[in-house]
């Protein structure tokens, strides 16, 4: 494993902040951007938006996604997985720590600093707003802090993924408003959990390898690689199912089925999934999984705002 200190001096152009951004895994962080936009925009067709509180709920979930990234590069880093992942510009970590720009123990830090600043602006919630949302907190927190060194290892790191940054963002947004939750925001919640879902399980196929020699255990290499694209497969039809049939029901207004429209680009990866999942999953549909997740909840956010008028 190639030694921090001797790399960090051959590499003595990159920042400290460039390094801090490549351990959080900085362009992933547009993904609680999308989970806001939706959980503001759902909070808007319920009356109840606040640009105060929409923005500190931003803060927190950027620093909460931030410090999980950050917690599963240094994991992965100490674990060795770094050194057996073919990475993808969607998958396989940053390379930050292998290339020495910033040391394990810098890293860490900086992901419990923004844990705290996550668990802080919670806490601030909660005086706030009261005890309603101590659910949401805890639950969340969990799912952040056991990720790396719990959950992804004993086969719930997707569901965690799915929770905490999915479903748990969108109605937390709302409820930091005033308190309540309506059936437009868990409406909104669910299309959130089966994206953030598929996107971590997706990632996971090209690190098959090195996450079976550092001892996760996902659905990839629970079920096998066909069985878990059937997963994904399922999981990426019911995304736009469920926007439907919250419409249909009347729960979510008719503009909403404009977020239906994203779920177009997993033609590529529904395509391999049902194809031959035993190949490598093809660059452009990792990106098609990530453009479909960030757009569909970005989408269905301005669509509910709109709708509120």
């Amino acid at each position: 494993m190639n030694d921090p200190a001797t790399n960090e001096a051959a590499t003595p152009t990159t920042s400290r902040s460039e390094a801090f951004a490549g351990v959080a895994r900085g362009p992933f962080l547009a993904l609680p951007v999308a989970l806001v936009i939706c959980g503001g925009g759902a909070a808007a067709f319920a009356g109840v938006f606040s640009w105060d509180a929409t923005i500190l709920a931003l803060l927190g979930l950027v620093a909460l996604h931030a410090a999980v990234n950050t917690f599963n590069e240094v994991s992965d880093y100490r674990t060795g997985i770094d050194l057996e992942t073919r990475r993808t510009p969607f998958s396989g970590g940053s390379g930050t720590l292998l290339a020495g720009k910033i040391s394990p123990g810098a890293a860490l830090a900086f992901g419990i600093v923004n844990a705290s600043v996550g668990l802080a602006v919670g806490v601030l919630f909660l005086l706030r707003v009261g005890w309603v949302l101590l659910p949401i907190v805890v639950t969340g927190a969990f799912c952040v802090l056991a990720y790396t060194q719990l959950l992804a290892r004993i086969g719930l790191g997707e569901i965690a993924a799915g929770l905490g940054l999915g479903t748990l963002p969108v109605l937390g947004t709302v409820l930091v408003q005033e308190g309540t939750i309506g059936p437009a925001a868990v409406a909104a919640s669910v299309p959130a959990f089966f994206m953030t879902f598929n996107l971590l399980l997706l990632n996971e196929f090209p690190d098959e390898h090195a996450d079976r020699k550092g001892g996760r255990r996902n659905l990839v290499s629970i079920l096998g690689r066909r069985p878990a694209a059937i997963v994904y497969a399922i999981a990426a039809l019911m995304t736009p199912a469920s926007v439907i049939a919250s419409v249909v029901i009347g729960v979510l207004p008719a503009l909403a089925l404009i977020a239906v429209i994203p779920s177009l680009v997993l033609l590529g990866p529904l395509r391999w999934a049902f194809g031959d999942p035993g190949t490598e999953v093809p660059i452009p549909a990792l990106g098609a999984n990530v453009i479909w997740n960030l757009a569909t909840n970005a989408v269905l956010g301005a669509a509910l705002a709109i709708a509120a008028g």
